[in-house]
């Protein structure tokens, strides 16, 4: 079975937000639903099965619920239900050859799918998606390019 590409995966609802993060949660981190739970501090489980079966999370856990989780699908579909792109705060730090060669080849990839929606081979939503996670990225990387004289310190992440 093919990995996964959590950089390319869309929510298209809010319940779809939270399974996503949920999933990832698993694959990722070996984290169960339980333990979501409990590093968000809620005193059952069986709320947060609530939460994620009706869609109907309230917005003060969403921070918490993501940060347990390590994934912010929730926080991505509702901005982009605001028409709303949202651009991970660059560090100034250099990227690897590796980060840009997936740039590189993501890019041609978007192309493609371009040329085949124009042609009527592909769907437009898969079409719109890949266009806003293309130009999230390429945003990220003109951040890191403006701060790349005055980097700052990597505290939390990487």
């Amino acid at each position: 079975m093919a990995r996964r590409n959590w950089k390319h995966e869309r929510a298209i609802s809010l319940r779809r937000g939270m399974e996503l993060n949920v999933q990832y949660a698993r694959e990722k981190q070996n984290r169960s639903v339980d333990r979501i739970a409990d590093l968000m501090g809620m005193p059952s489980h069986f709320t947060l099965y609530k939460y994620l079966e009706s869609g109907r999370m309230p917005a003060i856990l969403i921070p918490a619920f993501e940060n347990a989780c390590g994934a912010h699908f929730v926080t991505q579909y509702l901005a982009q239900s605001a028409n709303r792109m949202l651009v991970e705060i660059p560090t100034g730090r250099n990227a690897t050859h590796k980060e840009l060669n997936e740039v590189s080849a993501y890019t041609n990839q978007v192309m493609g799918m371009l040329i085949d929606f124009y042609e009527g081979r592909c769907e437009q939503k898969e079409v719109e998606d890949a266009l806003t996670t293309l130009i999230e990225d390429l945003a990220h990387q003109r951040g890191n390019v403006i701060k790349h004289q005055q980097p700052e310190l990597l505290l939390g992440g990487e």
